[in-house]
């Protein structure tokens, strides 16, 4: 495990698991949020992120989190050799959409940008939902079952499945 690429439907709770997955192996983490928006909630110019991400993508070690454009997305699938797709169920997505709406007035968000524009972004997460829960996550379900012969796979689709996955990295550690 050295490239990972973590991905799925917004509001898996995929930044932090990142996260958690880059305090484990030790990893460096890029949370494409904070990559492809400044401060505030500003994109970056789409050829200043692409050039980004091809360079984290040539180094040989790195987490990459995040959805990004879909021109990167699968370069960046292809490159890894470690995928772990978070698949909860379409109302889990939700609720913690909602979860982080609330909370992010407080406490910004794991893997955002500083001074995010939390409403804004969480009307748009709403609408996300829907759209990649409709075209884009029946696409990630056939990479991955067509990846599993060639990279490890982790096709998370439960809360329980996340703890049990934290628990397999800790392990694996601990053995090399």
């Amino acid at each position: 495990m050295k490239k990972v690429a973590v991905f799925g439907n917004t509001g898996g709770g995929k930044s932090t698991l990142s996260k958690r997955l880059s305090e484990i192996t030790g990893l460096p983490l890029y949370p494409l949020d904070k990559i492809q928006y400044q401060s505030g909630g500003a994109e970056v110019p789409n050829e200043e992120y692409k050039h980004t991400h091809e360079k984290i993508l040539a180094t040989d070690r790195w987490i990459i989190d995040g959805f990004g454009c879909l021109e990167t997305l699968w370069l960046r699938l292809n490159e890894a050799d470690t995928l772990v797709f978070v698949d909860l169920p379409l109302y889990v997505h939700f609720w913690w959409v909602t979860k982080r709406l609330i909370t992010g007035k407080f406490i910004p968000p794991e893997g955002w940008p500083q001074k995010s524009p939390i409403l804004k972004s969480s009307i748009n997460s709403y609408r996300v939902l829907w759209l990649c829960h409709k075209y884009l996550t029946p696409r990630y379900r056939e990479y991955v079952d067509r990846a599993q012969n060639t990279k490890s796979v982790y096709h998370i689709r439960s809360t329980e499945e996340i703890s049990q996955f934290f628990e397999s990295m800790v392990q694996m550690t601990n053995d090399c």
